[in-house]
């Protein structure tokens, strides 16, 4: 690519034509190269092109203002279904928690990436088919394959979101990155949002109750609902439509807390041995290993968008190295205490559904950790182990459907 650019730095239509072939590397490669080509006018133009940020929000087009508020009260209105119909919310939410959101930023992206008609079926059929089974499930309370699928299904929702997102580009390495570096970016922007909302209703709250209203029953059903459902369509079309407003947060968090992560993770480990804590006995401390697993895969995972996209030292790479190793080591523990435990007690849905979920995670890291490795070592690129997270993306939804729908009918809804 730098050579492409070199080549043709004085060809605008042979750089515009490479620009858009591959337009994340095409600026990857440009700004590595710009100093030797600054005081050139073309060249100029294209680093005042590349990293051009507007100063003013952007509200997007009036449509698609509109939609994102239609779809945004939608789904305060679905939140409010089990007060509309008197269902019981122990039996709703749980099961149809993902369709708050999902479906309406699914529409949201259907709608920007201009899907097509036959891809918007597939997704509606699909989100469809699992609101219709998730809701048909039995009704009983001690079933661990009414949990898990309740779970799963959540993360389904999140996978058919991804293959919206990335559109007709489904095998472009970077929209798939981008889906992640989505996801970072939308925590950031809608923990924001929640911040800005949890503190103008205190306040309301508060300025009622000066004047003797009691408002807060009435506020919280029917105000912060609606507010809660918003947030991440919001927070998704400020990401799409501004992504200058995080563009510069993520990565700053990225970098800060990998180093952060990595430390007390190892010091978290250090302390287990000395806790006496036993991940193969005590079944409380195993849940919360897993969980440890998952959040620093997804730290990980998110940091690995970030990073891949301009790596300026090789530090952020032995940090991203480490914190995987450390993590194998913890997903591995946590693999050989299920299957203890699955030898020692038998097979539930529970101990099937983590150690699959731990051997995927765990084929994963590797794959990843050699990856961060050969770029070390110089054998590949950092973009390598782009390729490597999101080729195995699609493992993870075919495990969702399997634990969604095959584990309730394998074992009986137990």
């Amino acid at each position: 690519m730098k050579e492409e650019i070199f080549t043709h730095i004085d060809n605008p239509a042979q750089l515009e034509k490479t620009y858009r072939a591959n337009k994340p590397g095409f600026k990857r490669a440009f700004d590595v190269i710009y100093p030797e080509l600054k005081g050139n006018a073309l060249a100029d133009f294209w680093h005042e092109r590349l990293n051009y940020e507007s100063d003013e929000i952007n509200w997007g087009a009036r449509g698609e203002l509109l939609l994102v508020i239609g779809i945004a009260l939608l789904a305060g209105l679905v939140a409010k279904i089990p007060h509309f119909f008197g269902i019981n919310e122990d039996f709703f939410y749980p099961r149809n928690i993902g369709f708050i959101v999902f479906p309406f930023v699914v529409a949201y992206f259907a709608r920007r990436n201009k899907l097509s008609t036959g891809k918007i079926a597939i997704s509606a059929l699909v989100m469809l088919a699992g609101l219709i089974f998730i809701n048909l499930l039995p009704n009983v309370k001690t079933s661990d394959t009414l949990i898990l699928s309740c779970i799963h299904m959540a993360l389904l929702l999140w996978c058919i979101t991804g293959f919206v997102y990335v559109s007709n580009a489904a095998n472009n390495v970077q929209k798939r990155l981008s889906f992640l570096k989505y996801n970072g970016d939308l925590v950031v922007m809608t923990a924001l949002i929640l911040i800005a909302g949890g503190i103008m209703s205190a306040i309301t709250v508060g300025l009622f109750s000066l004047i003797g209203l009691n408002i807060n029953e009435f506020y919280f059903k029917n105000v912060a609902i609606f507010g809660l459902a918003a947030a991440p369509i919001v927070g998704t079309f400020l990401t799409q439509t501004n992504p200058q407003l995080v563009g510069k947060v993520s990565p700053v968090i990225a970098r800060l807390f990998s180093p952060l992560v990595l430390v007390m993770l190892v010091v978290y480990l250090t302390a287990i041995v000395y806790s006496g804590k036993n991940p193969y006995i005590d079944r409380e401390f195993l849940l919360i290993f897993n969980a440890l697993m998952v959040g620093v895969l997804a730290i990980v995972f998110f940091s690995l968008a970030e990073t891949s996209k301009a790596v300026k030292t090789n530090l952020e790479v032995w940090v991203l190295l480490l914190l995987s190793a450390l993590t194998i080591i913890v997903s591995g523990v946590a693999l050989s205490a299920i299957v203890y435990r699955i030898v020692n007690f038998g097979i539930t849905p529970n101990r099937l559904a983590v150690m699959g979920s731990n051997v995927l995670i765990l084929i994963n890291l590797l794959l990843v950790t050699v990856s961060l490795y050969r770029t070390l070592t110089k054998r590949t690129e950092i973009n390598e182990v782009g390729k490597v997270i999101s080729s195995y993306l699609p493992v993870y939804f075919v495990w969702t459907i399997i634990v969604t729908f095959i584990f309730p009918l394998v074992f009986g809804f137990n």
